[in-house]
């Protein structure tokens, strides 16, 4: 969330062609590059030892849906030694039973941790302040879709279904500091992920049945108003 100086601020937002993703299955889709200023966001240990100023993250996105890549970087500061790169593949009629859909090489699965998010499960993942009534998928009916609550066993007998497969990797160079930064990091986003999807599940009669060029138009207005949320306020969302 933007306020107080920091937040988000998009700086593109642009069609792309024939740029390969996904093993050159998917070629074209919509390019945005941001800049997340984090001061009061990362975590202490972070602050510690990274000089004030340097918090920005660039995030450079690319969304070739059902694809989609996503990568942070701190180009002003840690440069080449620190990443996270997020992708994500979405499968249709899928409950969360696909092994292997990142198409992984076998020196990556023998690695690999596979988490399981519910975004109607309140108790998981999320911190009590996380939980509100507007935004739990227990308790929400779409009337545009006429999808919703999300309740008891819904993962097995909902339809429509989707499940959206992430793959997270963190890179964070720095001696001491590697591994426990890197474990930090992946604990977070069980959390982040959770909590993002079922705003959007809970939001959704505002965004459903949406034309391609009125999404365009709403991507335009939310960069108005986070330019003017990010001069005033004081920050706001999650922390670390």
């Amino acid at each position: 969330e933007t306020g107080g100086g920091e937040g988000v601020e998009v700086l593109v937002n642009q069609q792309f062609d024939d740029i390969p993703l996904f093993n050159g299955k998917y070629t074209s889709g919509q390019y945005t590059h941001k800049i997340y200023h984090l001061e009061s966001k990362v975590p202490s240990i972070v602050k510690a030892i990274l000089p004030k100023g340097s918090m920005a993250i660039h995030e450079h996105a690319w969304n070739a849906y059902p694809y989609c890549k996503t990568e942070l970087t701190n180009p002003d500061y840690m440069k080449d030694n620190f990443f996270v790169r997020i992708e994500t593949i979405h499968l249709d009629n899928d409950r969360g039973h696909t092994k292997n859909a990142h198409h992984l090489p076998d020196n990556i699965l023998r690695n690999r941790e596979v988490v399981h998010i519910d975004i109607a499960n309140d108790k998981e993942f999320l911190y009590s302040s996380d939980i509100v009534d507007e935004t739990s998928p227990s308790k929400f009916h779409s009337s545009k879709a006429d999808r919703g609550p999300l309740r008891g066993s819904w993962r097995k007998n909902i339809q429509p279904v989707m499940c959206a497969y992430k793959l997270v990797t963190i890179y964070f160079k720095w001696f001491g500091l590697q591994n426990m930064v890197e474990m930090f990091g992946h604990k977070q986003y069980p959390r982040l992920f959770c909590k993002f999807h079922r705003e959007v599940f809970c939001w959704m009669d505002e965004w459903y049945g949406l034309t391609l060029v009125e999404i365009r138009e709403l991507e335009e207005q939310t960069k108005r108003e986070l330019d003017e949320a990010r001069k005033s306020g004081k920050p706001r969302g999650m922390t670390a």
